[in-house]
Order: structure tokens, then sequence, then C-alpha cells
């Protein structure tokens, strides 16, 4: 079995550390860097008259100076570089959430610290036989069917809190524009939140944005 290559780019050094030790213990081959520029450079003469492995992905830290990884992802695009990405972001940072879920090959949008099981599955995505640019639909039918089973639990003010919340409003906002009380507002995205079974804003919006796109 051809082992897995994984192309990290995170300018946290200790955490790039940290995950190749995590990736390397299950059998992957990683290559990291700090710098999305130098990654730029080094992956475009690797894909001079390269076929890429179906083995092969990369984990983009969404914010870095002078180059994002959603930047890095559209520049690798341009340059003939098809490859599953998963995402990676340290902030709770709603408008870039959906901008990485919606990128074209994008299957997964981890937040740090990594979750062990949350890693590990978006690795299976990744790897998982399918059409690179099909992106977010990666996601498997069974995956999808489960959304809609977990959104059809919402009520109607749940729904619309939520829908709110993954455009980035506050709950003080939310509370303004839907005519409510913050309490109520507070109420019904916690409800919301523990019906979707997600554990945080941005394993909302993944969750959100990956299944209606």
């Amino acid at each position: 079995m051809t082992p897995r290559q994984i192309y990290v780019v995170d300018d946290n050094h200790e955490f790039r550390d940290s995950l190749r030790f995590w990736l390397e213990g299950f059998g992957c081959q990683v290559r990291d860097w700090g710098d999305p520029r130098d990654a730029l450079q080094s992956l475009a003469r690797v894909a001079v008259g390269t076929t890429w492995p179906e083995s092969t992905c990369l984990m983009l830290d969404v914010r870095m100076p002078e180059l994002s990884g959603l930047d890095l992802h559209d520049a690798l695009r341009e340059r003939g570089i098809h490859l599953p990405v998963i995402y990676m972001s340290g902030h709770a940072d709603v408008p870039l959430a959906v901008a990485a879920m919606q990128k074209r090959g994008a299957v997964s949008l981890l937040e740090k610290p990594l979750d062990d099981a949350a890693l590990s599955a978006a690795l299976d995505r990744a790897f998982a036989p399918t059409d690179v640019d099909s992106g977010i639909d990666a996601e498997v039918e069974g995956s999808r069917e489960e959304f809609e089973r977990r959104s059809q639990t919402l009520s109607p003010r749940e729904r619309q809190v939520l829908s709110l919340v993954v455009k980035g409003l506050m709950n003080k906002n939310i509370a303004d524009e839907i005519k409510l009380s913050l309490k109520s507002v507070e109420l019904y995205r916690s409800r919301g939140m523990r019906k979707m079974k997600a554990r945080s804003v941005t394993e909302l919006t993944r969750i959100m944005v990956s299944r209606r796109a």
C-alpha cells in the first residue's frame, strides 16, 4: 500500500512539529513549510511532469502572513495542482470558514487545537476515491442525509438564529436583527447547536456550508 503523503503549510513551528509527530505516528509521509511562498515554489517544481498519487493531500492554515491558505490553494490550482485540501484555523472567523469550505477541492475545515477523531475523519475523506474538483461534495451521501435529519429537528427560530451565526453575526447583532431578547437568542443558538451536534461555530459552519453547497 502506498503511504499517505501529506503536505502541511502552517506558520506556527510548534504546531507543525506536533502535527508531523501525530501524522508520522500513523504511517504518513509528511513534508511541511512555515512560509506558504516556499511551499508554492516547492510544490510547483514537484508538479512538473508529475502525476499526483491519490494518497496525497494538503493541510493548509487559513490565516498566514503574506499568503493565506485560501490564496495558496488558488495559486496551486492556477499551476495545475489539484489536490484535496484540509483547512485548519485557530480563529473562530466565520466568513473565512465559509470561504474555505466553498473552495473547490476543500474536504474539511478543522479548528485548532485539532481533535484526533476529527483529524482522522478528515484524512479519510481526503483520501476517499473521488473527483478532487467535486470539492465539498466529497462528503458521503450518508453524511448529507444525516445533516438533513438533524436539520429537520430545528425549530424555525433555531434555524433562523443558526443561519445568522454562520453569516458571522454575534448574538447581540442577531437579537437586533430578528427583534428578540439576547437571552432568547442565546437559548435558540444553544439548542440549535446541540441538535446539529456542533461543538463550535467553526464546526457548525463546516457542517452547514458543506452540506448546502
